[in-house]
């Protein structure tokens, strides 16, 4: 037979450009490599081509995209890990403490109110006990002693601490207010009604021992007195009670 209307055995007719197809797919080919020889072999369409090839571009940009988010996420943890595998919450950028007392270190309306009250609460803590300056700078033959460095006062008898030492507030140093020193003598007292003339305050169980209406009674432990000396009421009333008219007073 001559040449003509015969073909190769296992290809598909000649189409009207020429270019033989194959007869089957090739068993194990990727789709996507069936896929370029598709389009390799001009079969599709200009249009359809670049509709193809841009899916294609489309897919592989989405995939970096994940892989680049996925990295991401491996390398800054959120909440960031401690190499001992524990983990610590991010810091606000502010923290304010609603209970916190708001911190004065001087000046200001109310500043020294609370220098006071901080410097009470320090010699509060602070155990209440006689040192051996205390008892040489306070005689024997004394029945109440006032240590003004340490703001504490105390009662004896004989030379033996018969009640404190207890905290007292006195007047301001230097201030035009201070608490005089040396030795004095109870004057008079008076009882838990009374009101200072000068000052229209209240000077409960005021005992009073030196001139100027210096007197040990009840008041604030944490302002200065105006010369007096600042017991607690109770203690004031102890006071009043146990020291006679003429019991000697050494302040020092």
């Amino acid at each position: 037979m001559g040449g003509k209307g015969r073909h190769t055995r296992g290809a598909a007719p000649l189409p009207a450009g020429g270019r033989t197809v194959p007869a089957g797919p090739v068993s194990g080919a990727p789709a996507q490599g069936r896929l370029r020889s598709f389009l390799s072999a001009g079969e599709a369409s200009p249009a359809l081509r670049i509709g193809i090839t841009g899916i294609l571009a489309c897919a592989v940009a989405l995939t970096g995209i994940a892989a680049a988010v996925v990295a991401g996420r491996q390398m800054s943890p959120s909440p960031a890990t401690l190499s001992s595998g524990s983990t610590v919450s991010p810091a606000p950028s502010s923290t304010v403490n609603a209970n916190a007392a708001p911190a004065i270190t001087g000046g200001g309306s109310g500043g020294w109110l609370l220098s006071g009250i901080g410097e009470a609460s320090r010699r509060a803590s602070a155990p209440l006990v006689l040192t051996a300056a205390d008892r040489r700078d306070c005689p024997a033959a004394a029945v109440a002693c006032v240590d003004l460095t340490r703001h504490i006062t105390w009662l004896q008898a004989s030379g033996k601490v018969s009640f404190g030492p207890v905290l007292m507030e006195p007047g301001k140093p230097g201030g035009g207010h201070e608490t005089p020193r040396g030795t004095f003598h109870v004057a008079w007292k008076a009882g838990p009604a009374y009101m200072s003339t000068t000052y229209h305050s209240p000077m409960p169980w005021a005992t009073f021992f030196a001139a100027g209406g210096i007197a040990f009674h009840g008041g604030s432990l944490t302002e200065w007195s105006h010369g007096c000396v600042h017991l607690t009421t109770p203690n004031a009333r102890y006071y009043n009670d146990h020291l006679p008219i003429g019991a000697e007073v050494v302040v020092f």
